[in-house]
């Protein structure tokens, strides 16, 4: 990082680890829950409740996580947060047994909102003091990130069957990566002109009717994302009859259709606003899944699956800026919503699916993807920046 002189992008590089962190530690341990399935001996239904432990930390660490970015401010709250992450996964490979695994998931739901709400405040913060579109690259690189993950599990997998080996690489990883941030971060008199009004507050107050549809929007967004991403596979083995070899072009259709759109999502923004992109790509995306799902087969469920990806890519970076506008209490309840959806909304799909069918499942995610749309017309947008 010191040896990029440029202001503006030593700090992008320096956030985008922070994002790169969180996908890759998001996806490491997700690419190992049948393992830790079979190490711990547990039913399908007591996977559901564990990965919806995460959810709950998510969902609950809304005020812990208010307090300590006043306390702590986004930078080291970033940097603490991102290691003990890394730590956690060495704790979930070592849990003894179930209650203890249960345990060590809510508090990675609990530093998951924490980092996410520092660094999208470091990211809005990286707009607003270079009048810069830069946080859908921001949040490609975490795709870019779960990417890596599934890689070097892919690769763990063909050397050893052990968790505590993956995890321990994993660790070492994002402890490169938290160290490659460290230097580059915006320090808390760079930030201090979006939250310098509310430091003199000592309450949170109460959320605007603004922040109540972003927080709708994030949560029906990221719902979105962490379904698709969790649950297209086995809609194209289960329901579409692909073979095993084509089932995992779902996940790869979608993870890479969101990585290339945000990739080119900043573009977008400075043309069209933030609001006409959000509201143009949550249409696509559930309009094109609900075609898809009505349709069947392979070929409508791939490009179903791509119209999610391209669609719903700019959502989560676009109303955090949006949030970041209106101060760090909304910022934070809206990305713990967004936390709450990625984390808690795949196991939610699948108890819709297991009472009906993975096609009612799924079109529950279309209609997700809709509410964000009826969402995006009453969020005061930010103007457009260069």
């Amino acid at each position: 990082m010191l040896r990029v002189r440029d202001p503006f992008h030593r700090s992008q590089l320096a956030i985008a680890a922070l994002f790169c962190s969180l996908g890759f530690q998001y996806a490491t341990w997700a690419s190992r829950i049948p393992a830790i399935k079979e190490d711990l001996d547990l039913s399908a239904a007591e996977v559901g409740v564990l990965l919806m432990a995460a959810g709950i930390g998510a969902a609950v660490s809304f005020p812990l996580v208010a307090v300590l970015m006043r306390r702590l401010g986004s930078q080291r709250l970033a940097l603490l947060s991102a290691l003990c992450l890394a730590l956690l996964l060495l704790a979930l490979a070592g849990a003894p047994n179930y209650p203890v695994a249960l345990l060590v998931m809510c508090v990675d739901g609990v530093l998951v909102g924490c980092l996410n709400v520092a660094m999208n405040a470091q990211g809005a913060e990286l707009e607003k003091r270079y009048e810069r579109n830069a946080m859908a690259r921001l949040h490609a690189t975490f795709s870019g990130g779960s990417l890596l993950a599934a890689l070097l599990a892919s690769g763990m997998n063909a050397v050893t069957s052990a968790v505590a080996a993956h995890f321990g690489a994993a660790a070492l990883f994002l402890l490169l990566l938290v160290v490659c941030a460290r230097s580059g971060l915006l320090t808390e008199r760079e930030t201090a002109g979006a939250a310098a009004p509310e430091k003199k507050k000592s309450k949170w107050t109460v959320p605007s009717r603004v922040t109540l549809w972003m927080c709708v929007a994030m949560a029906f967004g990221t719902v979105t994302e962490g379904a698709m991403n969790d649950w297209s596979a086995l809609y194209l083995e289960d329901v579409a009859e692909a073979s095993a070899e084509l089932a995992p072009l779902g996940i790869a259709v979608v993870s890479g259709m969101m990585l290339v759109a945000r990739l080119f999502a900043d573009g977008w923004r400075s043309r069209w606003g933030d609001g006409r992109v959000v509201l143009t790509g949550s249409v696509l995306a559930g309009s094109g899944l609900a075609l898809a799902l009505l349709s069947g087969g392979l070929v409508p469920a791939l490009l179903g699956f791509a119209c999610v990806g391209l669609g719903i890519a700019a959502v989560t970076p676009c109303v955090y800026v949006a949030a970041a506008g209106q101060g760090s209490d909304s910022l934070t309840l809206v990305a713990a919503m967004g936390t709450t959806g990625l984390l808690a909304g795949p196991p939610l799909i699948g108890f819709i699916a297991h009472a009906s069918s993975l096609v009612w499942g799924l079109a529950a995610v279309a209609a997700s993807a809709l509410v964000v749309s009826a969402c995006s017309t009453r969020i005061r947008w930010p103007a457009t920046t260069g």
